[in-house]
């Protein structure tokens, strides 16, 4: 719970673009999830260093939110600011094969830029959900590619909103599914993509082959958060989730899904306890099963 004076405060410095007492479900894929003590869209990189000094000064914890994918709300109150950097929607080409893009730019947006203008590179990106901010969080991808294979620079701004800086690639610490290194609360506001020069027609092939393999293999109709679990070294969650009979397995509203076993689909008022106890059940089964721990890949966020 925010206090008064705060309030007013961050009202003061954002006027309609905050809001509180917003329920998580509205902001996440997984439509489940208890009130966050305010959300918040600041209108440009002022307006965000001006939001996390405040959030700094008054010490309310913030945190950073795309449009919800691989983010598991739960069902309590969430004590913090949520801020979303869904006014920064820039995309440009660059000279040189570079593409600039804003964290708020969404996944289909970058898509049909570069289908439209020939810029190949990105193609392997098409479909996995979300924002541009949240593919650089999640180092984005597929067997084979991920989004470090093609970041040349990522743009980034201090929790305390003092610094803004441009940091090369080479300096950032990229693993499988995570950006680490950066200072929790970090802003990430924007990136420096590398693409090549190809004709538009080839670069809407490829783009809508990986589209329609996606919608053959996942559950794209229904709200979930993508992938729950990491994949093993060496293995599938979704082969192992399937091979211990939890394919299609329900808990209240929450279900395995019966296309993708790593997929929780909610079918209709699920819970995030819902969820939780499906993560836990597949945790158990595929340890008693195989020793594998399958490690979440989806963020939980709030009290339960």
């Amino acid at each position: 719970m925010i206090a008064p004076e705060a309030r007013e405060r961050l009202l003061r410095a954002l006027g309609p673009r905050i809001r509180f007492d917003v329920p998580m479900a509205r902001l996440t894929s997984l439509r489940v999830g208890g009130p966050a003590d305010a959300v918040a869209a600041p209108a440009d990189r002022a307006e965000l260093a001006l939001l996390l000094r405040l959030c700094h000064e008054l010490r309310l914890p913030h945190l950073l939110l795309g449009s919800g994918f691989n983010t598991l709300a739960l069902d309590g109150p969430l004590e913090a600011v949520v801020v979303q950097l869904s006014r920064f929607r820039q995309i440009e080409e660059r000279p040189g094969g570079m593409l600039r893009v804003e964290a708020g730019v969404s996944h289909s947006q970058v898509t049909r830029f570069c289908s439209q203008r020939g810029l190949s590179g990105l193609e392997f990106a098409a479909g996995i959900p979300g924002t541009v901010g949240g593919w650089l969080a999640m180092n984005a991808g597929v067997p084979g590619r991920e989004l470090r294979d093609v970041l040349v620079e990522l743009e980034v701004m201090s929790p305390t909103g003092s610094r803004r800086r441009h940091l090369p690639a080479t300096a950032l610490h990229f693993v499988y599914r995570a950006l680490r290194g950066l200072a929790p609360g970090t802003a990430l506001v924007s990136a420096l993509l590398r693409v090549t020069h190809a004709t538009p027609a080839s670069v809407r092939e490829e783009v809508e082959r990986l589209l329609a393999r996606r919608a053959a293999t996942q559950p794209l109709s229904v709200p979930s958060c993508g992938s729950v679990f990491k994949n093993p070294k060496g293995d599938y969650a979704g082969r192992l989730i399937e091979s211990v009979g939890l394919k299609g397995f329900r808990v209240g509203g929450a279900q395995f899904s019966p296309m993708h076993a790593n997929f929780i689909a909610n079918t209709g008022g699920a819970s995030a306890a819902d969820v939780c106890a499906l993560m836990r059940e597949a945790q158990q089964r595929v340890h008693a099963a195989s020793g594998l721990h399958l490690e979440p890949e989806v963020h939980v966020v709030g009290r339960g």
